[in-house]
């Protein structure tokens, strides 16, 4: 170079690169709210799950129910109950020998063709059991079965409302990300 001086390459200010990418650290607020957020996520669903819903308080009542048996079905196959209700079940066996037991209470009744047999108990139990033929009947005899329903079904709003919360976490990331 001319003037016998070498010319240094510069490399910026005190060593740094004049291309040097500055990264831009958020306040630690702004790095806490997607922790909170899922806290707070986890914490509604918890309750979803295990809070007790309100019982309306219902005075129990007497219910009758008549259920034709036959070749392989009840009619009707549901029965919706409240619990502390007193329920009769006449079954009535149209074809065959057929019988009834409800899973959950250890209760049974047995019908002749034509005949009618009258079962008397008292819901004291709440959820979903199983009515099922207790007489072999024929080849489709397992799949004989119906449903009482004892209460309300509060699980089916509880899975509404975990699945609301599932909904706005996935739709709440971006936002909370940005």
């Amino acid at each position: 170079a001319a003037g016998g001086e070498k010319r240094r390459r510069s490399s910026g200010i005190r060593g740094h690169s004049l291309f040097q990418i500055r990264t831009f650290e958020p306040p630690l607020i702004t790095s806490m709210i997607p922790r909170f957020s899922l806290f707070f996520l986890l914490m509604a669903g918890l309750a979803a799950i295990f809070v007790p819903l309100p019982v309306p308080s219902l005075v129990p009542q007497e219910r009758t129910f008549r259920i034709e048996a036959r070749q392989f079905s009840f009619s009707p196959s549901e029965l919706k109950v409240n619990v502390g209700d007193t329920i009769t079940i006449q079954l009535v066996s149209t074809d065959v020998i057929h019988g009834l037991y409800l899973d959950g209470y250890g209760i049974s009744v047995q019908a002749d063709p034509g005949q009618t047999q009258t079962l008397t108990f008292t819901a004291s139990k709440a959820g979903s059991f199983r009515l099922r033929c207790s007489v072999t009947c024929g080849p489709m005899h397992p799949f004989m079965i119906g449903k009482l329903t004892v209460g309300e079904n509060h699980w089916l709003l509880r899975s509404f409302v975990l699945a609301g919360l599932a909904v706005i976490g996935v739709l709440g990331q971006p936002i909370l990300k940005a």
